[in-house]
């Protein structure tokens, strides 16, 4: 007969994995139950419209439509207005140098105001009167969607035949949207003109950590672990906010999106690795910029909770892809 204390070994490694199995069970069911369908991409009745450089309202056109433009520059902006200008004149600098290198090269800057509480819309329009509505058009939100509901916004709104999201602080150098361009071009043929490039700051890793206090650094690897594991595979920096899209590429993978906040990126990528969209990842400039809204420890808390969300809701058939979104 085993010994007593090999019994209550065996007893209770039973009875941590019965209650891990019930756990799991409870989340899978709490996701399930308290997951969203599919809802349409709703607009209040102020947000389907923009401001011209008259300040005379013109309605927005659909990501639907066909494209008038080579490319479209999506900017999420929320309590931006210190920090936006010197993206702002980054960009457009370099898209009017290009312009003028090669007049068939067309664009537009969609500066999504995600509900701010400063001036962020007022600034974004004085480049919009500078350099007209055509190219620069500023959309303000009712209230606060997230960056996630603010990119999917700007990009449903678009014009480009490839679409770009750019974050508001500048952190990544503009120029190497060249870089992604080419990436997208090194995964052709694209399968129903579908595919993504990310840019990545994963080459940067070992500068970045020896900055980094030991618990930043080991939330960062839990968090990117818990992507690998969880999520997407084959993409080592799913978090960078410049990414280029083909249009195709974009109302695939937007039309599916549920999550608005920080994790948006992850089920985008998520969804488009499940939907057979090739994706490239390249190396850009990045520098950190002060002025984050990420709160270390909460953020990727909540980002951490989004992604055995995101897996569970899709595995439990409480989300599904291909439900296109409609708008309204």
């Amino acid at each position: 007969m085993a010994p007593l204390s090999l019994q209550l070994a065996v007893l209770y490694a039973a009875l941590g994995a019965a209650l891990a199995a019930a756990a799991l069970i409870l989340i899978s069911f709490v996701a399930f139950i308290t997951a969203r369908e599919m809802p349409p991409l709703h607009r209040h009745e102020k947000e389907k419209f923009f401001l011209n450089a008259r300040g005379r309202k013109e309605a927005l056109p659909s990501l639907s439509d066909s494209p008038t433009k080579r490319l479209s520059v999506v900017v999420p902006s929320y309590n931006e207005e210190k920090r936006l200008p010197v993206m702002m004149d980054e960009a457009l600098g370099y898209l009017e140098e290009r312009q003028e290198q090669d007049p068939t090269f067309t664009y537009e800057v969609i500066v999504v105001d995600d509900g701010s509480k400063d001036q962020t819309s007022k600034v974004a329009f004085e480049y919009c009167r500078r350099y007209g509505s055509d190219k620069v058009r500023v959309i303000t939100l009712v209230k606060n969607r997230g960056k996630g509901g603010a990119v999917k916004m700007g990009v449903f709104s678009s014009r480009g035949e490839k679409i770009l999201m750019a974050d508001a602080d500048g952190a990544t150098r503009f120029p190497d949207v060249e870089k992604l361009e080419k990436g997208l071009d090194d995964l052709q043929p694209w399968p129903d003109r579908m595919a993504i490039a990310c840019g990545s700051r994963a080459h940067l890793q070992k500068e970045s950590i020896a900055q980094r206090s030991y618990f930043r650094t080991l939330l960062m690897y839990g968090f990117h672990f818990l992507v690998w594991l969880l999520c997407v595979r084959g993409v080592r920096d799913t978090q960078c906010g410049f990414k280029l899209f083909t249009r195709e590429a974009a109302f695939r993978a937007f039309s599916s999106l549920h999550v608005e906040r920080w994790a948006f990126d992850v089920e985008l990528l998520y969804i488009a690795q499940c939907s057979g969209i090739p994706i490239a990842e390249v190396a850009v400039a990045w520098t950190e910029i002060e002025g984050s809204k990420l709160v270390p420890f909460w953020s990727w808390l909540q980002m951490g909770r989004d992604l055995l969300l995101i897996r569970l809701r899709y595995v439990t058939g409480a989300w599904r892809l291909g439900r296109a979104g409609k708008l309204d």
